[in-house]
């Protein structure tokens, strides 16, 4: 009976042991693959998330689109980093804004002919023009003004008057899907009975879409 226990946990030990370290082995996997994903990112891509506020879900309803929001990477001192219009307008680590979307999950996209059109020059431009929305107020109300901005604003803007490049076209906030209670609600409590419905927007949606970029990143 001795040598038949012994022999038992002597299994179980092996058993634990081998799972021990495929789990470590699985773990430095997924870590390696983060790694080469955010190393393949440059400046100048717009990576897109989506985030789980009740804004969110409206925003993913209104444009029917599961990404809610985007940003504009830089490179800073060697890290990346995402400039993002949230309340304020802000730099974060790429690892901090990651870990902020659904399941950590994210986009990334990248303009066309970005090797010969996102030089050094073009790209210092793009980080001046950002700098004049930095700190600025989040629009809660996507209004077209530089008072405050919004998230896809804040990135159309930077490429349009930093790198004369308009990377989709507008669209009014009639042309989106308004019909759902949620949207209502939000849309009620934001406008009362003035709502905007011929305001110019750019959704996370048309920059998605937008004929001139194309994907270089995508964890969904």
């Amino acid at each position: 009976m001795k040598k038949i226990a012994l022999i038992m946990v002597c299994t179980l030990g092996i058993i634990y042991l081998v799972g021990y370290f495929n789990s470590i082995a699985v773990n430095d996997g997924f870590k390696t693959l983060e790694e080469k994903s955010l190393g393949l990112l440059k400046e100048g891509d717009i990576i897109f998330q989506t985030s789980e506020s009740e804004q969110s879900k409206a925003i993913q309803i209104t444009t029917n689109s599961k990404f809610s929001h985007c940003g504009l990477v830089y490179a800073i001192n060697g890290k990346k980093y995402v400039y993002e219009a949230v309340q304020p307008i802000k730099i974060t680590p790429i690892e901090e804004w990651i870990n902020h979307g659904k399941d950590k999950k994210y986009l990334v996209k990248r303009l066309k002919n970005a090797e010969t059109v996102l030089n050094s020059p073009t790209l210092s431009k793009m980080k001046q023009k950002g700098e004049l929305y930095l700190n600025k107020n989040y629009d809660a109300y996507f209004e077209w003004s530089d008072d405050k901005i919004y998230c896809s604003e804040l990135v159309w803007k930077i490429y349009n008057e930093g790198a004369n490049i308009k990377l989709c076209s507008f669209q009014t906030l009639k042309d989106f899907n308004l019909n759902d209670p949620k949207v209502q609600k939000i849309m009620k409590q934001r406008y009362g009975n003035n709502i905007p419905y011929h305001e110019e927007v750019v959704a996370p949606s048309q920059l998605v879409n937008s004929d001139v970029l194309e994907t270089v990143i995508d964890t969904y």
